[in-house]
């Protein structure tokens, strides 16, 4: 059986945000078994599993992540939307749009110390819509 929702989240602020309750809240009741697959329908930011516990561990992703793709850049052609939008566009291709995470007795399979991120790449990305398709 496979059940889809869209679900919603606030506007944040520019950065790595932990958002493992936020997406749970509001998820459907989930099966004993199977897979849920997330897909955020944003070309500015992205979603990824690490660290839930030491907040610096997401500072640290914000400062290397900008460092590695600074604002603008020379070769950026496309800043018509603002200098944070082209680096975001790429931080947002190499972090991704999907996680797929096991489900077991009705709860996310995640590591002891794994988190969800939203990786919001704009300084203002306003609203996010992530895609939630369970399968069991």
């Amino acid at each position: 059986m496979i059940k889809q929702v869209e679900l919603q989240l606030n506007g944040y602020s520019r950065g790595f945000h932990l958002i493992t309750s936020k997406i749970i809240h509001q998820l459907p009741e989930l099966p004993e078994t199977g897979l849920l697959h997330l897909m955020i329908k944003h070309t500015s930011a992205a979603l990824t599993l690490n660290e839930n516990a030491d907040p610096s561990v997401r500072d640290d992703f914000e400062s290397f992540i900008n460092k590695l793709i600074p604002e603008n850049h020379p070769l950026y052609t496309h800043i018509f939307e603002g200098s944070d939008d082209m680096p975001a566009h790429i931080k947002s291709s190499l972090f991704g749009a999907e996680l797929s995470i096991p489900i077991t007795n009705h709860q996310l399979n995640l590591g002891t110390w794994q988190g969800i991120y939203l990786c919001e790449f704009r300084n203002h990305g306003g609203h996010r819509k992530i895609v939630a398709t369970i399968i069991s």
